[in-house]
């Protein structure tokens, strides 16, 4: 039991609700400061202050970088929220939609980032010619690299891994529609046995890039290339390093 509540305390949401939950007294203790001095502090001002003290701690205690203007912004959001008087229906909507699009980041700490048109070419143009290549873009959000990867190279079997069933969904009506013979598959790449494929390419964050060398480095064979856009593997220098946009984020290469 112990071994579990210490993994639980790792998750990063839970975390950060822990933030905002010691921040409160924090924030109690400065508004009475303020008060103190002959201040007189509003909600308005309180939310302010939690904001503040939230997103230091967020700092302090590690969590990646996104975490701090939403904690920053959360106690704000909550007064505006309350402020608008919104029906109870609202705020199920919009849980049960954002659930749909991140679903898991809260444990993967991989936000749906979407790749452009630049990217997607860039990553055709480093295939090799070899006919029947397998190629999969895992975390593949609203499909558009899969979809473009399967009409750039029509003789490529091009798979798509999605964890959060909305932008998964989204990408199965795309193929249907277009008539894509790119696959989409609804599920974990950690479930994937990279070793299947020719090309991994790969848009996740930070935090998921150690995880994914690890695995890469013990499953991929020789010959086959793992890309990642934006986000650096440092235990391994990129073979190749590709600008696809001026002022934008590099593409990385790796050959195995």
């Amino acid at each position: 039991m112990l071994a579990r509540l210490r993994r639980l305390a790792r998750v990063p949401i839970l975390r950060a609700a822990f933030i905002q939950a010691g921040a409160y007294p924090m924030t109690l203790a400065v508004i009475y400061l303020l008060a103190t001095v002959g201040l007189k502090p509003g909600l308005p001002d309180v939310a302010v202050v939690q904001g503040v003290i939230a997103a230091l701690l967020t700092v302090h205690y590690g969590l990646a970088q996104w975490w701090r203007p939403i904690q920053l912004l959360f106690p704000l959001a909550l007064l505006g929220a309350s402020a608008l008087a919104l029906p109870p229906a609202f705020y199920l909507i919009v849980f049960v939609v954002l659930m749909g699009l991140f679903w898991s980041t809260y444990r993967t700490q991989v936000p749906l980032y979407p790749s452009g048109p630049a990217v997607w070419a860039a990553v055709a143009a480093e295939l090799p010619a070899t006919p029947g290549l397998r190629l999969i873009d895992i975390g593949s959000g609203m499909g558009g690299m899969a979809l473009h990867l399967a009409r750039a190279r029509p003789d490529a079997q091009v798979t798509g891994i999605e964890l959060a069933p909305l932008p998964w969904l989204y990408s199965r009506l795309r193929a249907a529609m277009s008539g894509s013979r790119a696959r989409f598959v609804c599920g974990d790449y950690e479930q994937l046995h990279f070793g299947d494929y020719d090309m991994v390419f790969a848009y996740l964050s930070p935090a998921a890039m150690s995880g994914l060398w690890a695995k890469a480095e013990v499953e991929m064979r020789p010959g086959s290339l793992l890309m990642s856009y934006e986000f650096e593997i440092h235990a391994c220098p990129p073979v190749k390093t590709i600008v696809t946009t001026e002022h934008g984020p590099a593409l990385y290469v790796w050959r195995f």
